[in-house]
């Protein structure tokens, strides 16, 4: 309920006029500091923390519950009502509460109804997440979760003892990590969304989640939730990375670590698909720990230098990818063999290596693979 309240009170100065925040029930939830314009409505709502039937019976015939965007509602001088901003707080399809606002003495602006409605999203989500807690409130499990990411076994206990999690289930921890888009508030939102949507339809997996600055975090009890459904209930395209499963909650932060690092490998390896599982990574489980600014082949160093040279790159992985089959490797690129051999014949000049050297292909397959992680190599068309 903190986060609501201070949610509340930072709108509230930004519009530079009093609110209060309803829940569907019109129960009074929080609100801000009050000045200006006051009526016999707004002071009993405050001091009962609800508002009286025939207020609700007024409002509801004025269309409250089947807006969807801000409604101003007529005053009524016989309930000691002046007119109002009503902002309808939504998730999905839900009606969530109301967010008010006295509409006199000025009547609020287009800007400040718009930024009004901008701010509805955010308190959607704090409010499902009030109705989401069972036993603990929903500040306190984000603090809880937060804690068992970091590794700290209490936040685990925790977390059981509130009821958020069953004793004796292991637990799985999936990454969803958008692909393209640039970290902000708007796409943490649109993750948290995709969460608490999900969220509903998993009450049998006692679900937690966790949204970070670029990715969102899913724990489930017994086996993974079918990444299918974590990629639907996405409202942006994203990788999903799944770690292996754990036998008790209080390893949670291992299974995430696994899941982290698997997305990440899934955003620089197009080819991995959607999903990449880190019990099926293959070499890359391996290169994650590697540091990101290790050395590669000098040779290879210097093709990356230079744009021009990509194809002979994509080349070169294809080739050591299928274990220097040259048939292979002109299958898959639909290359005449004459011009695959001139490529790699280009490769051994340029980087100044020899192919038929077990020893370099090894290292310079291992650093296009550490490439592609760091971002350095991105092929056009080709894993």
């Amino acid at each position: 309920m903190a986060d609501l309240q201070k949610t509340v009170e930072e709108l509230a100065a930004r519009l530079g006029r009093p609110l209060l925040l309803e829940d569907r029930v019109q129960r009074v939830v929080a609100y801000s500091e009050q000045s200006g314009a006051m009526d016999d409505v707004r002071r009993d709502s405050i001091l009962r923390r609800h508002t009286v039937p025939e207020v609700r019976q007024w409002l509801r015939a004025a269309g409250i519950h089947r807006a969807t965007a801000p409604l101003r509602t007529p005053g009524a001088p016989h309930l000691g009502l002046l007119p109002r901003v009503c902002v309808p707080v939504r998730h999905a399809d839900g009606l969530l509460g109301f967010l008010w606002f006295i509409d006199a003495d000025p009547p609020m602006s287009r800007a400040q109804v718009d930024n009004a409605a901008a701010a509805a999203p955010a308190l959607a989500l704090a409010l499902f997440h009030e109705s989401l807690a069972t036993g603990l409130a929903s500040h306190r499990e984000l603090e809880a979760v937060t804690g068992l990411l970091l590794g700290e076994r209490d936040a685990a206990r925790q977390l059981i003892e509130a009821g958020a999690f069953p004793q004796a289930q292991p637990v799985t921890v999936q990454v969803a990590r958008p692909r393209t888009a640039e970290p902000d508030d708007a796409l943490r939102l649109a993750l948290e969304q995709g969460l608490l949507a999900l969220r509903r339809r998993l009450s049998g997996h006692h679900p937690l989640h966790l949204v970070r600055y670029d990715h969102a975090v899913l724990l489930t009890a017994g086996v993974p939730v079918p990444a299918d459904e974590l990629h639907a209930a996405m409202p942006v395209p994203v990788v999903v990375g799944v770690g292996r499963g754990r036998p008790a909650l209080a390893e949670a932060a291992d299974s995430y670590e696994e899941a982290r690092h698997a997305a990440e490998v899934a955003a620089r390896v197009p080819g991995l698909g959607r999903t990449a599982e880190w019990a099926r990574l293959g070499v890359y489980r391996m290169l994650t720990q590697v540091p990101p600014d290790q050395d590669l082949h000098p040779g290879l160093e210097e093709l990356l230098a230079d744009a021009q040279h990509l194809p002979l790159l994509e080349t070169l992985e294809t080739y050591l990818d299928l274990a220097g089959s040259a048939v292979a490797t002109s299958r898959a690129l639909r290359l005449h063999r004459t011009s695959l051999y001139y490529r790699l014949q280009r490769v051994e000049e340029l980087a100044r290596t020899d192919l038929k050297d077990g020893g370099e292909r090894l290292a310079l397959h291992l650093s296009l693979k550490l490439a592609r992680l760091s971002g350095r190599y991105a092929p056009r068309g080709f894993s």
